[in-house]
């Protein structure tokens, strides 16, 4: 027999997942006419955004839930510093960059890392950092630069990649990190308090390593509801239905309800490897200004391996923002993308203004494919 998520039949998934949906809508109606409004929720992680987008739960509760994407897309929330830094080390003769694909249609400044590679720039598309081990080992008479972009769910590949390259003694191996961490970059989010959240859900990647309790200090300290979810339908709903009687009883308490991955304490072989080759240092955020403690830095010992250093005379063009572009306040949650200017106008997926249409995780790329459809059309499917 075909079977669904949580080892139930594809039929008893369909219809678990249709009944928790109307417990869920029913609840934010209530949560709505007590508060006379919707409720405004982040989901912290681009993949909740693209998985509550390409689920159709979106549009379905869009009438009682105000969703609004977080800096959870690690393309989305590279400073444009970072990128523009990033495609001067591609200009480089001797130099290979390794590269998930994402990263590669994102424009910087004046130009992107795709178009340099059309001009003949040497950059590898690759699915794990630890592929740059192998290049390095293949090319010696080049120097392999990985760039490192993610958060706490990538960075132990990415050390992994180092304590491998440490092994072998590659000497033409070097990291640019733009590792984030999550927690502060939400501790500088809610510090702000520009905007009325009602509640989070958390990323469930992220937990998984950080381990659910690193976050308790959203509900104990910002006194705001938030919840750990998983990925699929019936977690997504699961995780909204946990949250609203949360809100509903004005109650501000952290739910872990995706319990059969993550755990209170998280990775703890995960978080070892991060330490070993890596310390909290100040770091640029896209939407954000400088969040000390938010950024993952190669500890001094292996400095050898920091791409900055190596290739610390290069010219770096002035930074510049492009006009119109929305993308920082969009991974902040004070607006979506509905509300850019740029939005399916002169941004499209074929023709990217910033990252957030470019990211497989990005919420304008979401939007642009998914919520553009009305909820009749998603009931007919």
């Amino acid at each position: 027999m075909e079977q669904g998520s949580f080892g139930y039949s594809v039929t008893n998934y369909n219809r678990l997942t249709e009944q928790l949906l109307n417990k869920v809508l029913k609840l934010g109606q209530k949560i709505a006419e007590k508060k006379g409004k919707k409720t405004k929720i982040m989901e912290v992680c681009g993949t909740h955004t693209v998985a509550f987008s390409r689920s159709g739960i979106a549009q379905l509760l869009s009438d009682v839930l105000d969703l609004r994407s977080g800096p959870g897309c690690p393309i989305c929330v590279t400073h444009q510093q970072d990128l523009d830094y990033m495609i001067s080390l591609s200009r480089i003769k001797e130099v290979i960059i390794v590269t998930f694909g994402d990263l590669l249609r994102v424009p910087g400044s004046f130009t992107s890392l795709e178009k340099e590679k059309a001009k003949g720039a040497d950059v590898h598309i690759c699915y794990s950092p630890l592929e740059a081990i192998d290049l390095a080992a293949a090319n010696t008479q080049k120097e392999i630069v990985l760039l490192g972009i993610g958060f706490e769910t990538t960075a132990p590949t990415i050390a992994t990649a180092l304590a491998q390259a440490r092994e072998k003694g590659l000497k033409n191996f070097s990291i640019y990190s733009t590792l984030k961490l999550v927690p502060p970059a939400l501790e500088a989010l809610l510090h702000e308090k520009k905007f009325d959240l009602d509640g989070l859900v958390l990323p469930g990647h992220v937990s998984t390593v950080l381990g659910s309790n690193t976050f308790d200090f959203i509900a104990q300290k910002y006194a705001l509801p938030c919840v750990v979810a998983g990925f699929e339908p019936l977690d997504l709903l699961m995780g909204l239905y946990y949250l609203l009687n949360s809100i509903m009883e004005e109650k501000a308490e952290l739910t872990n309800a995706y319990a059969h991955i993550v755990k209170e304490k998280g990775n703890k072989t995960a978080k070892e490897i991060i330490n070993l080759f890596f310390e909290e240092g100040e770091t640029l955020w896209r939407g954000f200004a400088s969040i000390p403690g938010s950024g993952l830095k190669l500890r001094t010992e292996y400095n050898d391996f920091e791409a900055r250093s190596r290739f610390n005379n290069l010219e770096i063009p002035q930074t510049e923002v492009f006009s119109g572009c929305s993308c920082g306040d969009i991974i902040t949650g004070k607006l979506t993308p509905f509300d850019c200017l740029l939005f399916n106008t002169s941004c499209t997926p074929l023709t990217p203004v910033g990252p957030c249409m470019v990211s497989s995780e990005g919420a304008c790329s979401a939007y642009y494919q998914y919520r553009q459809q009305t909820q009749q059309e998603i009931l007919l499917h």
